[in-house]
């Protein structure tokens, strides 16, 4: 009896022969079930194993330093462009005003306090952000930058005493100065254009 069973289920799940058009020649369907049928590794997603994002909490103090140090930011070109002006006319061969000397001066430590200021939040806020992948390539291209500007600077300064002794020295410290200016440049104006 049970035989009987088997043999009524298989002919009711029986594909009936068909006839090909062409040949004559009898075909039989066969049905892929595993093609048709859903298994369960084929329902799941192909990215199951992808962590899931994270959720970045940041503090008050963060975005603070980050307005400071935007603001700074602004600050950082017309500094650049009154430094190179002021240090052109030093190295020009004609007589100086007496105050352009104490101006190149006092703009060259109103940019080290801006350097400083902006080397302490940046940094502080790229620790802060070191779990957050959004646009991680372009912060820390930004922050390798910086620092390159913030070492060039230092060495200009110390060139900066022998810049009076002769015309090379004074060429060594404005290259070093020109130099960071173009680093800075490039590291400040690529946040402002391409950081969302």
């Amino acid at each position: 009896m049970f035989a009987g069973m088997l043999l009524l289920v298989q002919a009711l799940h029986a594909t009936p022969p068909v006839i090909a058009p062409d040949t004559g020649a009898r075909v039989r369907e066969v049905r892929d079930t595993a093609a048709i049928m859903p298994t369960p590794t084929s329902l799941a997603p192909a990215d199951t194993n992808r962590r899931r994002p994270v959720a970045i909490d940041y503090s008050d103090a963060y975005y603070e330093r980050l307005t400071i140090h935007r603001w700074f930011s602004y600050a950082e070109l017309p500094i650049f462009g009154a430094e190179y002006y002021l240090g052109q006319r030093l190295m020009s061969t004609n007589i100086q005003p007496s105050w352009v000397r104490p101006a190149h001066a006092g703009v060259a430590v109103a940019l080290g306090g801006l350097f400083a200021v902006n080397t302490v939040t940046g940094l502080w806020n790229l620790w802060d952000s070191r779990r957050d992948p959004d646009q991680k390539p372009l912060i820390i291209a930004h922050s390798l930058l910086m620092l390159s500007a913030d070492a060039g600077f230092f060495i200009a300064a110390q060139k900066a005493s022998d810049a009076r002794l002769s015309t090379q020295n004074a060429n060594i410290h404005r290259n070093w100065a020109i130099g960071s200016f173009g680093v800075a440049t490039v590291g400040t104006v690529m946040m402002w254009l391409l950081r969302k």
